[in-house]
Formats: C-alpha cells, structure tokens, sequence
C-alpha cells in the first residue's frame, strides 16, 4: 500500500489527512454481491465449467481465486488489473475472495493469457446455466432476443482491431444479445472492428434459439434486430425454429414505390398535426425465397408535403402493424444495456494485444453484468429494480468500514452516519431469504 505524510488542509489547520488507517475498506457492499454470488451458486457454476490449461507448477491464487477477484474488481469500478496493487490487503476484498491477500497485477494479466478459443466457450456455457436458472426461477413465459453490435475502441496494435466506417474509428466491432424484458445479457462474441453488423449472425444465434427451444419448450421466443441483421438467413433461421422476429429493413427503390403508392406526397388538410400510417403488405426482395409481411410506417411531420417512410419484416400475424412496430421500438432499451455495460464493467476496455485475451475479458465483463443484474432484479425493493450499476455503487458498494477481529468472527462495522443503510440492509435481508433452488 502507497503511504502519504500526513497532509494540513490549508482551510482548517486543526485537520490532518492520511491513509494509515488500518483495518478499513470502501467496498463493503462486496461483501452483499458475495452473499448473493453463494445463493445462486454464481462462482460455482462458473468453477463447474471452466477448466483452463494452467502449466503452473507452483502457484498461490488457483484460476478461481483469480477469476473472482477480477469480476469483483469489476463490479466495485476496478477495470484495470494494477487496481489489485492497490487492494492487495483490503479487509473486503480479501475475505470476498477467500484469501490473505489478493492477486497482484501480474498474476491477474498472466491469468488472462492461459484463456483460448475452448476456455472462452466454457465461460459461455457457465453464462448460459446461470440463465437458465434465473429463467426457471422467474417463470418466464416470454424471451425477447435483443440482437446488436457496438464497438469497442483500440489505442494500440492490437489483434484484429481496424478500422470500421460506419463508426469513424479503430477498434473491434463485437456482437451482443440481450434478453429485452429483465435486460440480462445473454451472449457475446468479439469480432474484428471492420466485419459489417450481421458477419456471423446466424451462427452467433442459432444455438441460442435451439437451447432455450429444447429447455423451454413453454417459452415464446421472439427476436428484434435493425436493419444491419436484415439478412435472409435469419428470416429462415426464425422461420424454422418457430421463432417470432421483428427485424427493420433498409429502405430500396422498390420498397419506397410501394409506401409513395400507400401515401403519396399531398398538401395537409391541416399543417399544424403530425400524420402517422401503418400498412402491411406482401414482399419479397431479390435474394429472398418467398414473399414476408413487410409493415410500412409512414410519418409525416407537421408542415411537411413528403411522407418518411419506415420498413419492418416481420411473420407476426396476431398483432396490428402498429403493435408490431411498437414492440420493435421497445428494442431501444438495449442501447441503454450496452452502455451500462461499457461505461459500468468495461465491456469495452480492450487492453491487451492478443485477441483471445481481449474477448475473455469480455466475457468477465459480461459475468459482472448479469451477476448485478440478478441482484437488482431479485433483491432490490419494489420500483428500484432498474437502477444502473453507478446509483449501486454508491448506494450499497462505496460502504466504509472497519474490521474488528473477535477470537472466530470478523465485524466489520459500517459507518454510522452512512446515508443510504436502510436500502444497504433490505438487499441484505432479501438475499438471506432468497430460495433459488
């Protein structure tokens, strides 16, 4: 640990800083992801499955340790490895990760090293048991399947990482999946920054579909996508597996004749009202091998003489076209979940030169994301269940305390004048009570 000389603050010389404290931790609410972490058997699963090819013949911190004290780091704001220099002795983190003392910088960037194409995939199935719990505990009678991409930017030469037009920068461009109803993150995959939005798509979400198809056969499966996944052989992919889809179209000759034709260009009977149409109709483009409902949206603002139109393709055939077009514009609560998930775990912080290495970090990102997510969604009280992942820090993760060793037991004894403690024991008191299994 850094020490400093003891500081005189020039606004009142009566006040002396310095970070010799002893036994104190800022992190206490950790310790309330831990409880949880162990009731829904979270670093389990995860040691359950991942098996990484470790030639260490000596070593203190096992891949566990090492695994959990990184996604922890992350979920109390820690991105960057050298943090655990820093927490080496924190009285939280240590009794967290089960050790005397935490992993240094080193240890943590070497551990990434040890991870390859197999390791990453097991981290996927382990991501995916987890789900699978939480879908059974929850009862869910519906999945909605938020399919998108984001780019994560690069500052080096790093594996793999160009440039990509559509966003003006250098980086990687990975495919993300989320459940659009309880925002859990369901998939990721790293990819090249100059690959175009769907490279992949099909083989990303294929067996997605069919896990939760055979798992959950009750289960309604829907999926939404922009018109960057607006290929044919998702179509066929839905189509196939009894999915419903939503997916926007990009706008062609064809398609705009087709809209002129519904609502053509005329002078307003009132210029003050903003019009809005929608209309479904039969389609079928060049590279498609049957016609598909295509809804067309058509919005004309006040004052304006031309329509804008929008194009969706869908096989929903229960709901009116203006249902469907609002159930694909509920889709932008995704861009919400990836930018938590960027600016709250560091989905995107890709630091290391080797690919593999950058997308296992990915991958604990993406644990930390959803471990959060089932806290706040499960345990947090009525009306506080979508609060992002900064709100949480400060109300339950930037704790202070102080450890008082007593013969068998560890107190750790929160500040009294700690603003936010009723919230800080209800989570508590709801994971204690939690029944899972």
């Amino acid at each position: 640990m850094a020490t400093l000389p003891q500081i005189t603050l020039d606004f009142n010389r009566q006040i002396k800083l310095s970070n010799d404290g002893g036994s104190l931790s800022s992190d206490t609410g950790e310790l309330i992801f831990r409880e949880f972490d162990e009731k829904i058997g979270f670093s389990k699963t995860i040691a359950r499955f991942l098996h990484l090819k470790d030639e260490r013949h000596y070593f203190i911190h096992s891949n566990e340790d090492l695994l959990r004290q990184k996604i922890y780091q992350i979920i109390a704001g820690y991105f960057e490895d050298d943090a655990a220099d820093q927490l080496t002795n924190d009285p939280v983190f240590t009794k967290v990760v089960g050790k005397d003392a935490l992993a240094s910088q080193p240890s943590l960037s070497r551990f990434f090293s040890r991870f390859d194409a197999e390791s990453i995939a097991q981290l996927n199935q382990a991501n995916q048991e987890l789900l699978d719990k939480v879908h059974q505990f929850r009862e869910s009678k519906a999945l909605i399947i938020d399919l998108d991409s984001t780019h994560a930017d690069t500052y080096g030469k790093q594996e793999s990482a160009a440039y990509n037009s559509h966003y003006g920068t250098v980086g990687f461009h990975p495919l993300v999946a989320f459940d659009g109803i309880m925002g859990d993150f369901l998939k990721a995959r790293l990819r090249p920054g100059n690959v175009y939005t769907s490279n992949g798509v099909v083989d990303f979400v294929k067996p997605l579909i069919e896990h939760y198809n055979e798992k959950f056969p009750e289960t309604l499966p829907f999926l939404r996508g922009d018109s960057g996944f607006a290929v044919p052989a998702l179509y066929e992919l839905c189509e196939e597996q009894s999915v419903y889809y939503v997916i926007r179209l990009k706008s062609n000759a064809n398609l705009q004749r087709l809209a002129d034709e519904l609502h053509p260009a005329s002078t307003p009977t009132d210029t003050t009202k903003l019009e809005c149409y929608y209309e479904e109709s039969e389609y079928q483009a060049k590279s498609w091998s049957k016609p598909r409902k295509v809804i067309i949206q058509s919005v004309r603002p006040a004052g304006e003489l031309f329509f804008t139109h929008s194009f969706f393709v869908t096989n929903i055939a229960a709901f009116s076209p203006q249902d469907i077009v609002k159930a694909y514009k509920k889709r932008g609560t995704m861009e919400n979940y990836i930018k938590e998930a960027k600016n709250g775990f560091g989905l995107d912080k890709m630091s290391s030169h080797a690919f593999q290495m950058n997308e296992a970090k990915m991958m604990l990102s993406l644990l930390a994301y959803n471990l959060t997510n089932w806290l706040r969604t499960f345990c947090f009280p009525e009306g506080q269940q979508t609060m992002q992942i900064e709100t949480i820090r400060t109300r339950i993760i930037k704790v202070a305390s102080k450890l008082v060793k007593s013969g068998r037991s560890f107190y750790f004894k929160l500040s009294s004048s700690f603003v936010y403690q009723e919230f800080f024991w209800a989570v508590l008191r709801k994971i204690q009570y939690l029944q899972l299994e």
